[in-house]
């Protein structure tokens, strides 16, 4: 063999990116087949290439009729399996002895040069396919090698197909990826050379090549398009915590920050909501609700249902569940439509969410009995039902970590009534330790101001309800005074009627019109009798 062939195998293995001792063994191969295609071909041979000079030599392996009996019972048993549907062992139907069969029992075989002076039209043809085949066999192997390592990658392809079941995507030359009616969202639609975005869910080796499996449900095609669109996750200054997702409807993701100064929601969020848009361009408008992760459940727990403000978390660490109570305009928007708001907040907090609104909560909790003793390393908020926040404190505070509870530091009451008159901004402000001490001190005297003005409605309201009920009693004895009177009238007249002989006057007969009845009914004295 000329060394020609050597080079034009070592420029086919540059051109596809093989190694050039994979060629070289697939080389051997097609010789060794072309010399098994010959007339009075040994059974057993191996072909030996010289990979400087380029000669080659074909190697007759003399085996003695044991040790082949022997070497083709170990073939068998070690090429058997267990059907799992039968539950029966199957043995191979052809049985070849490997190349390391040789090499293992090499002290016990003879070898002998049976090198052809040349091969023949149809064993060069077979030479030449079984190249091809192995060329497209290591072309395989590299793509499954090269894709294997990158299950929950972005990649960007192109639709070449699609049908009731999946949709075929080219991801680059000779390499296509699956998306499977399973990993499509419900409604969108997938056109004929339409570029779109997915991540790759699993990748597995099979006859054709790779088989590449891409999803656009999996929460982590979220991560994957933040991060291409928020230099600081790329960097790392800013991770993608939690990912709950509702694909097609709504995501929540939580998010923190590694780097004093950068703001994890901000970074996502972009100048005028630049980047986040582009994400929801990208999941063709899926809404996207960005939370700040916090160690505290709490706190965790109440940013994890917005929009809806939350009034109250009590958790219950044993159990990992939070009873979020929010006010009662703000219940139906904290569950969600069919219960999605509060459904995806579990699952990016992993708590069990009871949400009540609160005068749901008032009635229960009067129900019960509490005890109200100071407990040490509890929580000093004051709820709105008069009970104290079972949440534990945290380190340096009297109150848990809740950003409401916090707050009441800064007041000179510990019940909770105060923090109705806050937006969320100024809770925030309030709980943010470079805030100005004449902005926070502004704040609380407004807020305490117009605490101390709704009492004193308050009391002035309870004082009016008073003076009515007071003036309500005073007219009811008036009306029981007159019917006294009324009655004592009727008995009078009862007593003037029997007197006078007549029956008993009607209901309602004043004493003259009983006096007057009784005059007509005497008789006249000077009427003389009839004789």
């Amino acid at each position: 063999m000329s060394r020609e062939i050597l080079e034009a195998m070592g420029a086919l293995a540059r051109e596809k990116g093989i190694a050039p001792d994979k060629l070289q063994h697939a080389l051997e191969d097609a010789l060794l087949s072309a010399y098994k295609k010959q007339p009075g071909a040994a059974k057993y041979a191996k072909v030996i290439l010289d990979s400087e000079t380029g000669d080659y030599r074909v190697i007759e392996l003399i085996i003695p009729d044991r040790l082949e009996a022997h070497m083709i019972v170990e073939t068998i048993d070690e090429n058997t399996y267990l059907d799992e549907e039968t539950g029966e062992f199957v043995e191979p139907e052809e049985v070849e002895i490997g190349p390391d069969k040789f090499e293992e029992y090499a002290d016990q075989i003879e070898e002998q040069d049976v090198t052809p002076d040349d091969f023949g039209r149809i064993a060069a043809q077979t030479a030449k396919q079984v190249i091809l085949q192995r060329v497209r066999e290591a072309e395989r192997d590299m793509m499954f090698e090269e894709y294997r390592d990158r299950v929950g990658e972005l990649v960007t392809g192109i639709v070449q197909q699609k049908d009731a079941r999946y949709t075929l995507i080219q991801l680059r030359e000779r390499v296509e990826a699956l998306l499977p009616k399973s990993e499509q969202v419900d409604g969108e639609r997938y056109e004929h050379n339409q570029r779109v975005k997915a991540v790759i869910k699993e990748v597995s080796a099979s006859t054709k090549g790779p088989s590449i499996i891409v999803s656009r449900r999996d929460g982590e095609l979220i991560k994957k398009l933040f991060e291409l669109e928020v230099p600081e996750i790329a960097d790392g200054l800013v991770e993608v915590a939690n990912v709950a997702r509702e694909p097609g409807y709504r995501s929540k993701i939580a998010v923190i920050s590694h780097a004093d100064g950068v703001d994890p929601v901000g970074a996502c969020v972009g100048p005028r909501g630049s980047r986040v848009r582009m994400v929801v361009s990208e999941l063709r408008g899926e809404k996207i609700d960005i939370i700040p992760y916090n160690d505290e459940p709490a706190r965790f727990v109440a940013k994890a249902l917005s929009p809806a403000r939350v009034r109250e978390v009590l958790v219950d660490d044993e159990a990992r569940q939070a009873t979020v109570i929010v006010p009662d305009d703000q219940l139906s928007l904290a569950i969600g439509r069919e219960g999605q708001n509060a459904r995806l907040a579990a699952r990016l907090t992993g708590w069990r969410i009871d949400i009540k609104s609160e005068t749901d909560f008032a009635q229960s909790s009067g129900e019960e009995t509490f005890e109200q003793e100071q407990e040490s390393g509890r929580c000093a908020a004051v709820l709105s039902n008069g009970r104290r926040c079972p949440n534990a404190t945290i380190p340096g505070s009297r109150f848990c970590g809740l950003g409401p509870h916090q707050a009441l530091a800064k007041f000179n009451t510990n019940s909770v009534v105060v923090l109705t008159k806050l937006t969320e901004e100024e809770i925030d402000f309030l709980n943010n330790p470079a805030a100005l001490p004449e902005d926070v001190e502004e704040i609380v005297t407004r807020v305490e101001a117009e605490v101390a003005a709704d009492e004193a409605a308050g009391a002035e309201a309870e004082a009016e309800v008073a003076d009515a009920e007071a003036e309500a009693d005073v007219a009811d004895a008036e009306v029981a005074d007159a019917d006294e009177a009324e009655a004592a009238d009727a008995e009078a007249d009862e007593a003037v009627a029997d007197e006078a002989g007549a029956e008993p006057a009607s209901e309602g007969a004043t004493v003259e019109e009983v006096a007057s009845e009784a005059a007509a009914d005497a008789p006249d004295p000077e009427q003389e009798p009839a004789s």
